[in-house]
C-alpha cells in the first residue's frame, strides 16, 4: 500500500536508516480481532515493503487456541496445503512501540496470492470494502470506541489453572469514577494513558467502572478505518503494560455472574468527505418529524439508523462473537437485548445523540450491542453496510423509540452465538446481502467451530451440579 506524502517507501526507509533501526515489528488481524505477527530485518522489510510478503494462511484456518476448524474452510486447508497469502503493508499505519524499545511497527492486510484481491476474512479489508461504497457518493465516516474491561492481579497460567472466581481483581466492589482506586496501581493506570498517546492510540476519557477492578476508556474520535485500527491497537497496548505489571486485562463481554459485563460501544457519524460536514445533523429542528426524538436527524441520518435496525438482527455474530457474549445480552444488565433506539436512551441497542444535549457536529448513533469481546473492524463494517443499505434503498423508521409507549423495543436479538450464527448464514440473510456469501461462510464457519466446541466441553457447572447426585 504505497501511500503519498511523508508516508512513502522512500521516506520510510530513510526514516528507519536514520534512526538506525534494524528490525521492524509487522501485524495483521484474524477473524477474532486479535494481532498475529512477527518481528523481521530492516533488509527483509526493505525488500517486501513495495509487494508485500508470504504470510501463513492458517491464521485463517484455526481458532484462537491455533485449532484448525473441524469444517475446512475456503482461505486455508488441507487440499491449498495451508498455503502463503499476501501480506501488504499499510504506511500509513507506521509507529513505534514504547514499550519494546520504539521498535518500528506496521499494520498488515491480507491478499489472495492469485487475485491481488483482499481475502474474504480480512478484517481490515472488509472495512474497506463496506467504506468504499460512501466514498463513491463524496461520503467519509467517523467514529467512535468504549471499552470497559476488567483488571486482573493474575498471570496467563494463574488464569488458566485457577478456578475463574477465585482470582482477584486490582480494586475491590463497585465504584465507578472513583479518584482513589486508581492510586492503588498508579504506575499501570497512568501508563495505559500515556503510553496509548505514545503509541498514537489517544484516549479522551479513562476512568473506573463499576465492577471490582473495571476500567473504562474512550479512544479519541477519528475517521472510521483509523478507529478500528486503534481499537485493536489499545487492547494491545493494555495487554502489554498489564503483563509488565502482574495484571491480566480482560476484555470477555461478561467475566463474572452477577456483575455487569464488559461493553464495546461504537460511535459512528457520516461526513462530507471534501467538507467534514456531518451530514447526520439536520440544519433546523424538523418541526413534523415522524418522531420527536428524530426532529435533529436529517434525513440520511434516518435512513441510516433504519438501515442498522434492520440489519442488527442478521449480523448479531459481528458484534456479540463468542459463547460467552450472550451472558452479558441479558435483561436488566444495561445491555440491549432487542432492536431499539431512542433519543439519549442508554437502554436502547442504538442510542441517537443530537442537539439539544449534544452539539450540530457531534451528531451521531452509538450502538450498544457489541461487547468488548468484538472484532472492530467487523463490527464497524456491519453498521456502515447496514447504514448504507437504508440509505440505498430509502429505508423509513417503522418501529418507535424506546419511551413510554415503546418500553421494549422490537424483536428480541438472539439469545445464543448458534443461533445468532443460523440467522446470520441464513439464504437471502441481510448479512449475505451486504457482506458477500464468501464472507459469510467464512465466518460463520468459524463460529459453527466455536459453537462445536462449546457443545462438547464439560464445564465446571455441569460437575458441581451432577458429578455427586445423579
Amino acid at each position: 500500500m504505497v501511500t503519498k506524502g511523508e508516508h512513502t517507501v522512500e521516506s520510510i526507509i530513510k526514516t528507519l536508516e536514520d534512526n538506525g533501526d534494524d528490525k521492524v515489528k509487522l501485524a495483521g488481524l484474524d477473524v477474532d480481532g486479535i494481532l498475529r505477527g512477527k518481528m523481521i530485518s530492516l533488509d527483509k522489510f526493505k525488500s517486501i515493503i513495495k509487494t508485500g510478503f508470504g504470510f501463513c494462511s492458517v491464521i485463517f484456518g484455526w481458532d484462537m487456541h491455533d485449532q484448525t476448524y473441524f469444517k475446512e474452510l475456503l482461505i486455508s486447508n488441507q487440499e491449498n496445503g495451508y498455503h502463503d497469502i499476501i501480506a501488504k503493508v499499510d504506511l500509513k499505519t507506521f509507529r513505534r512501540i514504547p514499550w519494546e524499545n520504539n521498535v518500528p511497527f506496521f499494520l498488515v492486510s491480507f491478499y489472495d496470492p492469485d487475485t491481488d484481491e483482499p481475502i474474504a476474512p480480512c478484517p481490515r479489508g472488509l472495512l474497506k470494502s463496506a467504506l468504499v461504497k460512501f466514498e463513491k457518493d463524496g461520503m467519509g465516516a467517523m467514529a467512535g470506541a468504549e471499552y470497559e474491561f476488567y483488571q486482573f492481579s493474575a498471570s496467563p497460567d494463574n488464569i488458566r489453572s485457577e478456578k475463574p472466581e477465585s482470582i482477584p481483581s486490582i480494586t475491590p466492589g463497585m465504584f465507578g469514577y472513583s479518584l482513589t482506586r486508581p492510586v492503588l496501581f498508579q504506575e499501570y493506570y497512568y501508563g495505559v494513558y500515556d503510553t496509548c498517546k505514545a503509541f498514537k492510540v489517544p484516549l479522551e476519557g479513562w476512568h473506573t467502572e463499576s465492577g471490582p477492578g473495571v476500567y473504562e476508556a474512550a479512544l479519541a474520535f477519528t475517521d472510521v478505518a483509523e478507529m478500528a485500527d486503534r481499537a485493536s491497537l489499545f487492547k494491545l497496548t493494555v495487554k502489554a503494560l498489564g503483563a509488565k505489571n502482574g495484571i491480566t486485562p480482560c476484555f470477555m463481554a461478561k467475566p463474572k455472574q452477577g456483575l455487569p459485563g464488559n461493553s464495546g460501544h461504537l460511535h459512528i457519524s457520516i461526513v462530507d468527505k471534501e467538507t467534514g460536514k456531518n451530514i447526520f445533523a439536520r440544519e433546523e429542528k424538523d418541526p413534523n418529524p415522524p418522531y420527536p426524538d428524530v426532529a435533529y436527524l436529517s434525513d440520511l441520518g434516518r435512513q441510516f439508523l433504519a438501515g442498522v435496525l434492520e440489519g442488527l438482527p442478521y449480523m448479531m455474530p459481528l458484534f456479540a462473537p463468542t459463547i460467552n457474549s450472550y451472558k452479558r445480552l441479558v435483561e436488566n444488565f444495561w445491555a440491549p437485548v432487542t432492536v431499539s433506539w431512542g433519543l439519549e436512551h442508554r437502554a436502547a441497542s442504538i442510542r441517537l445523540i443530537t442537539p439539544p444535549t449534544a452539539s450540530t457536529k457531534a451528531t451521531r448513533l452509538e450502538v450498544r450491542v457489541p461487547g468488548a469481546d468484538c472484532n472492530p473492524h467487523f463490527a464497524l463494517a456491519a453498521i456502515l453496510a447496514c447504514g448504507y443499505r437504508g440509505i440505498e434503498k430509502k429505508l423509513q423508521l417503522t418501529i418507535p423509540p424506546l419511551g413510554k409507549t415503546q418500553p421494549s423495543g422490537g424483536e428480541r436479538l438472539a439469545k445464543s452465538l448458534q443461533a445468532a450464527t443460523t440467522k446470520f448464514m441464513e439464504k437471502g440473510s441481510i448479512a449475505r446481502e451486504v457482506l458477500g456469501d464468501a464472507f459469510v461462510d467464512h465466518f460463520g464457519g468459524t463460529r459453527e467451530h466455536e459453537c462445536r466446541q462449546w457443545e462438547e466441553a464439560v464445564t465446571d457447572w455441569e460437575t458441581r451440579r451432577y458429578m455427586e447426585i445423579v
